[in-house]
């Protein structure tokens, strides 16, 4: 019982960890950049973050170079608006499936006698959280020196100005605009239901000795 409750722990542990370092390896860009980029799909975030440097030289891009990162930024973007379009559910396999939401429910659906899948149908406020996933990429793509700096060389004092206005300004309208649209979806690229619910969890077994 406690080998299984240590490994338990171990598991979701490592899930936030990898969660909170993804979003810290943004950089110094402060409580309120990190606070929206929450907003994105942990993977895609990742998946941007490792490239960007790459692909762009560090911000000495060449021909080569613009093409690449334009790729990239297209490619993730993309991956945010699909991502905003996805949920998933516990089967009764006791396993998460993954699926995109339709407006007859969430396709594909594995035989589910204990879930309801037309709960998990298209919604306007699906359309508004991808709008904002966009936004909120494009924010990161804009604070990102070497995305930036490839395409359109500019002067420090421009990108702290760009660090300073923009998150507060889009975290204000975010927080507005999903008190409206709460977002309960669990799409591909975020935690899963039952991990979300498990989080608080996790940060009182991990501060208990």
């Amino acid at each position: 019982m406690g080998a299984a409750s240590s490994n338990s722990r171990s598991r979701q542990s490592t899930q936030i960890t990898i969660k909170d370092k993804t979003l810290s390896g943004l950089g110094n860009l402060g409580a309120e950049a990190e606070k929206i980029f929450r907003l994105l799909s942990t993977g895609t975030v990742f998946f941007y973050q490792f490239l960007s440097h790459v692909v762009s030289n560090n911000g000495d891009c060449k021909t080569i170079n613009k093409y690449l990162t334009t790729i990239l930024v297209r490619v993730c973007g993309s991956s945010c608006l699909f991502s905003s379009f996805t949920d998933s559910y516990v089967g009764d396999d006791g396993k998460t499936h993954y699926g995109v939401v339709t407006s007859k429910g969430i396709w594909p659906s594995a035989d589910s006698k204990n879930v309801n899948l037309l709960s998990y149908k298209l919604q306007f406020g699906d359309f508004v959280h991808a709008f904002f996933a966009l936004l909120v990429f494009a924010v990161l793509v804009l604070l990102d020196q070497n995305t930036v700096g490839c395409f359109y060389p500019s002067s420090e004092s421009f990108e702290k100005t760009l660090l300073i206005v923009l998150p507060p300004i889009v975290g204000a309208v975010s927080s507005v605009v999903f008190t409206f649209f709460p977002n309960d979806r669990h799409g591909i690229g975020y935690p899963s239901s039952t991990e979300s619910s498990q989080d608080s969890k996790t940060v009182k077994l991990l501060s208990t000795p």
